[in-house]
């Protein structure tokens, strides 16, 4: 390759500015070369504050821009798939974060025009090229613990400001699509299969209109996920792989920090108190780079998106059948 894909990033999102650009000023692939904003001084203050070398004070103008190669959609919720159209309909490819659209038509209509152009398009869900979990699994399809039969996990944090897109209903907000999409995600990437039948208990927060705690099983072939998110409640979060010889505990599943060692744990559960567990570390890395690496290797044809869109049928497939049963 002569010369690192550009990237354009639409908007100055928290994610984008506090951790996935940063991440991607750490590869070796890729740079971020633009940034837009329907604001100009905040864009002018964001490509300041990160080193950025272009700006723009609208998301049309980025686009017009024939030296970005990919564009990163980190906006809300509703505007996912409007702009990540937009996007590959001016040639650029696209990364885009979860959730990839407000329900399974929304994200159909963007592989109908991913497949039209011929562009690379997939959805940001960077834990899948985390050495953490490549490891755990590895370590399920190995069949070394047994066959997987369950997997529990929590997210949460306490967020209750009216301005925050997380808060709002018509932009898609709420703890199941923030933050449940990552359970399913893990699951059905753990299982490798499909649930055949997802039920769930929703409990709405009663100014904002959006779910506040969700709980939910899903069935799958080979065995259950029960998983519990929350936006109004202690931050935590933990997952467990329960296969028929051992557990796999997974210490900072989803937010795996850069800057310190990431564990997790295999227990053949002899000793309860603990004494049977053997752990597993793995150094800092920072997976927003990992992300961008991998996703800048698809677009070269190297190899296939980590993510597709069509992975993201099946997450949006879980979540409209846990609102409808709830």
């Amino acid at each position: 390759m002569s010369r690192k894909l550009r990237w354009g990033v639409l908007g100055a999102a928290g994610i984008a500015v506090k951790k996935v650009i940063p991440g991607m000023r750490q590869s070796r692939l890729c740079e971020v070369a633009a940034i837009a904003s329907r604001d100009p001084e905040k864009a002018a203050a964001a490509a300041a504050q990160l080193d950025i070398p272009a700006y723009y004070g609208s998301y049309e103008a980025m686009l017009k821009d024939p030296d970005i190669d990919v564009i990163y959609n980190p906006l809300p919720n509703h505007l996912h798939v409007p702009w990540s159209i937009k996007a590959l309909e001016a040639g650029k490819h696209v990364l885009c974060e979860k959730p990839l659209g407000l329900s399974s038509e929304e994200i159909r209509s963007l592989i109908a025009v991913r497949n039209r152009t011929g562009l690379q398009a997939g959805e940001a869900f960077m834990v899948k090229t985390h050495p953490q979990w490549v490891r755990v699994k590895d370590l399920v399809d190995s069949g070394q613990l047994g066959r997987l039969r369950a997997v529990e996990c929590w997210f949460s944090y306490d967020n209750r400001d009216p301005q925050n897109v997380r808060n709002v209903a018509e932009y898609g907000g709420g703890g199941l699509m923030d933050i449940g999409c990552y359970p399913i995600f893990i699951a059905r990437l753990l299982f490798g299969e499909e649930p055949v039948r997802a039920k769930g208990a929703l409990e709405f927060d009663p100014v904002f209109k959006t779910d506040r705690l969700a709980s939910a099983v899903l069935e799958f072939p080979s065995g259950h996920c029960a998983f519990t998110c929350s936006t109004q409640i202690a931050p935590a979060q933990r997952v467990v792989a329960i296969c028929e010889q051992a557990r796999i505990e997974v210490e900072i599943p989803f937010n795996a920090p850069p800057e310190r060692a990431c564990r997790i744990f295999v227990d053949p559960g002899s000793d309860l108190a603990g004494g049977s567990r053997q752990e597993e570390t793995f150094p800092a890395c920072d997976q927003y780079g990992i992300q961008a690496d991998e996703f800048t290797r698809a677009v070269l044809g190297e190899r296939e998106v980590p993510v597709p869109l069509e992975n993201s049928l099946g997450t949006m497939a879980v979540i409209e059948q846990l609102r409808a049963g709830a």
